[in-house]
């Protein structure tokens, strides 16, 4: 297929088809999108992504209500309606397949295979394919045929173990972190496939690429993996305080709370100096990080007895002067109106044909010579199906009868 609707990313050229829906399959081509590729997301016009469906909602012409979350997840993408269930929707979609480098899919694990289009049958129509499928407990094993939600996918892989306060109730992390992580190591992996199969020893092959949130989850316990395999020791919830350093947490102040990070000698020096602390710094329990966190309860409460005297900006100065790595904490209206954000250009509009510009949140990856794409807001529900499928051979009266067929 023609690219002439993709960037001049480092991905220009890469035509990626998306049968996604909610968080973990879109969220992973929007990354692909934002470095350029061509993004088609394919959806069922009587039952597409049910980001659409939610709230909060902007009003367009007439009637027509858009989803804010959708406008922002599904940007720089196309969308083609196609009922894959329907004869004629699916020769359409192994039409768009045959032109693709890749696709990426976070159904219920089989639910493509079932139709046909599963990755053995469509390795056979396009060998160079990249079948990338984000699901929540994988493609295979005891757990797959479950539904994995990102909540369920924290539960299991032991994030809620540790989040949130000491004997407090059970805490997911307040982003949906295992859709997003597996998102990002969908994007990683296509990315990584693309470029083996266009190198020699890839023999122009795709491959297929199973991520999961399970999985996903597990790989950020880092720490704690360091700790149990090395003692046996099992983690708990320990605030927003350092699994083994301190101090390294959140800390009160008189009006809010500050999180400092005065780990090496050098920032503890400075921590010690900036809140006038000195019989801190002489105490031999706080010699080093290490002392420092096995004393951590009677460290923190001598630490707040100065800083609950401060405001939380008058604590800020005096650590950035000082040299102390430390942050107040933002709530995300102080987040999207940041300075420091703005000056960097981080937020941007994007177009949208009934709601003009959309705020969007940036790309974090900037590249000197291939800026992250800046297109179209989440397009309206089959907004591209005619110029798509007229790309890949239909005829205006083909088009006329696959599109009034799945309207009925």
């Amino acid at each position: 297929m023609e690219q002439e609707h993709a960037a001049d990313g480092p991905l220009a050229g890469v035509t990626v088809l998306e049968v996604g829906v909610f968080m973990a399959g879109p969220f992973a081509t929007m990354q692909l999108a934002d470095l350029g590729a061509r993004v088609i997301k394919v959806e069922n016009p009587a039952g597409p992504d049910p980001t659409r469906s939610t709230g909060p909602f902007l009003d367009g012409p007439g009637s027509q209500r858009h989803s804010s979350p959708f406008l922002r997840l599904n940007r720089n993408k196309e969308s083609v309606a196609l009922d894959l269930k329907s004869d004629a929707g699916r020769a359409a979609f192994l039409r768009l397949v045959a032109g693709a480098d890749v696709l990426v899919e976070n159904l219920r694990p089989g639910a493509l295979r079932r139709l046909g289009l599963g990755p053995d049958e469509l390795a056979q129509l396009n060998p160079g394919l990249v079948y990338a499928s984000a699901s929540g407990f994988g493609q295979d094993g005891p757990l797959a045929a479950l539904p994995g939600l990102d909540i369920m996918a924290q539960a299991r892989a032991g994030l809620m173990s540790i989040t949130g306060s000491p004997d407090g109730d059970p805490v997911k992390v307040g982003v949906p972190i295992c859709d997003l992580v597996s998102g990002l190591y969908t994007a990683l992996a296509v990315t990584a496939a693309l470029l083996h199969r266009d190198q020699p020893h890839g023999d122009g092959r795709g491959q297929q690429v199973d991520v999961s949130l399970l999985e996903s989850g597990v790989s950020l316990a880092v720490w704690e993996a360091g700790t149990y395999f090395a003692t046996g020791q099992v983690g708990r919830p320990l605030g927003s305080a350092h699994q083994t350093q301190a101090p390294y947490q959140a800390v009160r102040c008189a009006d809010g709370w500050v999180t400092v990070g005065a780990i090496t000698p050098k920032t503890w020096d400075g921590l010690c100096a900036a809140l006038d602390l000195p019989h801190l710094h002489a105490d031999p329990r706080y010699a080093d990080s290490s002392g420092r966190h096995a004393h951590r309860t009677e460290l923190i409460a001598a630490i707040e007895h100065a800083t609950t005297a401060r405001d939380t900006a008058g604590v800020v100065a005096a650590l950035e002067a000082a040299g102390v790595p430390c942050a107040p904490i933002n709530d995300y209206g102080q987040v999207f109106t940041d300075a420091h954000l703005a000056e960097r250009d981080f937020f941007w509009d994007a177009e949208h044909p009934d709601l003009g510009p959309v705020r969007q949140l940036g790309s974090p990856m900037r590249l000197s010579g291939t800026a992250a794409r800046r297109g179209g807001a989440g397009p309206v529900l089959g907004a591209d199906s005619r110029a798509v499928l007229g790309e890949v051979g239909y005829s205006d009266a083909e088009i006329d009868a696959l599109l009034g067929t799945m309207a009925r």
